[in-house]
């Protein structure tokens, strides 16, 4: 693809215009006098944070959802959620189909890159799969929460509220509209209620491992061992990344509770953690050593090919096994039987050392210009940069510079550290020749 004849567009650069583009058009909606409550439009600094935050699926505010936008804004919202969780380029690819248009090579590549497909085959199959899963599993989840919800707050409220928290779980993004209770209230009014939180619980889990997941599910069944690498690892990793947080919840911080009712809230809290961005308890009341633990796990964040953002658990996986190869002395690092390349451990070192120097930074410079606990501030960061949206409240108190600091965080969070900065490279260069090999010591 040319720009004026002159240069070539990469897959990346595509994928992240794409994003900034998608974003620059949802802050624009959502400035239409008929948007917000107040009169007037929007400020375009509160337009922009929510849009980055719906299209990056994130979930951090700058105003309360539910009271500051009106129907129409709230849609604009839900539409900007949708096209972010399932990405900007397969919504286009979409589009192309609606349409009739015949899909190109550039279009197959831009699908493949965006979901993270190892092969360009079949990635037409596979895309038409993804949409209808999707927006099945959207009605599913809506369907369970109508009765719940159209008993709180009546028909047609209830009907809105369901599906705008239905889509908000699966793409991951912790949007809510429980505001007219309680401003910032997220789903707090539920924290012992079966249904709501099972439900947002399975869409949440559901959204967040992978679209490649979902079609080993499809293919093989329950024949784990038929699954690929990048599925085997993605669910085992997830299992144990939720059973840590649950462990840790159930008997240190809710244990003021009855066993039985720790169960429910421990659960949603360790889902929810690492990309969602809903509660059904006050953060605040969660202690240091409680809050330091979510702001690792928000850093990890989902699984590659998904709606979640974050540096993704099969990366994380990829950094322990290393770590595991290393103690044991072994020279290759093996899961489940297979090798895992050497160029795919030195993406995992450079993205995990990426997005913990971008949060650290970013949480200290925060913390300076506001004044702010720096705990809270790197709880704020790691929640932007993992898009998980979970807060401590300070979002909204935050200056403008500083706003803008988590909007970057929030791009570079959905659409992959490494992504902008091959965008920012014009070619790829390599070279025949290396340098002489000499040994340091590490360690």
């Amino acid at each position: 693809m040319r720009i004026l004849g002159k240069y070539r567009l990469s897959t990346f650069q595509i994928i992240s215009l794409g994003f900034i583009m998608f974003i620059l058009f949802g802050a624009l909606l959502l400035m239409i006098p008929a948007a917000s409550v107040p009169k007037g439009h929007a400020a375009f600094s509160d337009c922009l944070f929510t849009a980055t935050s719906a299209v990056c699926v994130t979930g951090l505010v700058v105003q309360d959802t539910a009271t500051f936008w009106t129907p129409l804004g709230q849609a604009i919202i839900l539409f900007l959620i949708q096209v972010g969780g399932m990405g900007v380029i397969t919504a286009a690819i979409c589009l192309s189909f609606i349409s009739g248009r015949k899909i190109g090579l550039l279009q197959r590549s831009l699908m493949q890159e965006a979901i993270s497909a190892p092969q360009l085959g079949g990635i037409i199959r596979l895309t038409r799969f993804i949409v209808t899963t999707a927006l099945a599993i959207e009605l599913l989840g809506a369907i369970l929460l109508l009765p719940v919800f159209i008993q709180e707050f009546g028909p047609l409220s209830g009907i809105w509220r369901a599906v705008f928290h239905s889509v908000s779980a699966f793409c991951n993004a912790g949007f809510d509209l429980m505001g007219v209770k309680e401003q910032y209230s997220s789903l707090t009014s539920f924290p012992q209620h079966g249904v709501v939180n099972l439900t947002i619980v399975a869409l949440i889990t559901i959204g967040g491992i992978g679209f490649l997941v979902w079609d080993d599910i499809k293919t093989h069944r329950f024949h784990f061992k038929h699954y690929r690498l990048q599925s085997k690892i993605v669910l085992t990793t997830s299992v144990i990344l939720i059973m840590i947080p649950f462990l840790w919840l159930f008997f240190l911080e809710y244990s003021h509770l009855p066993a039985g009712q720790r169960i429910l809230p421990s659960l949603f809290q360790s889902v929810t953690l690492r990309t969602a961005g809903f509660n059904t308890t006050d953060l605040n009341m969660i202690s240091d050593g409680g809050q330091s633990l979510m702001i690792i796990w928000m850093l990890i964040g989902g699984s590659p090919g998904s709606t979640a953002g974050g540096l993704k658990t099969s990366t994380l996986a990829v950094l322990l096994l290393t770590a595991v190869a290393v103690f044991k002395r072994k020279e290759h690092v093996e899961c489940f039987g297979r090798r895992i390349g050497e160029g795919i451990i030195r993406t995992a070192i450079a993205i995990v050392l990426m997005y913990f120097v971008l949060f650290f930074i970013s949480g200290l410079i925060i913390s300076t210009i506001e004044h702010m606990p720096l705990l809270a501030c790197l709880f704020e960061t790691a929640s932007a940069i993992g898009t998980v949206g979970l807060t401590l409240g300070i979002t909204s108190h935050l200056g403008q510079f500083s706003r803008l600091i988590l909007i970057i965080l929030m791009f570079l969070g959905r659409v992959g550290g490494l992504t902008v900065i091959y965008a920012a490279q014009h070619t790829h260069q390599s070279t025949k020749s290396v340098f002489p090999l000499e040994k340091i010591t590490v360690g």
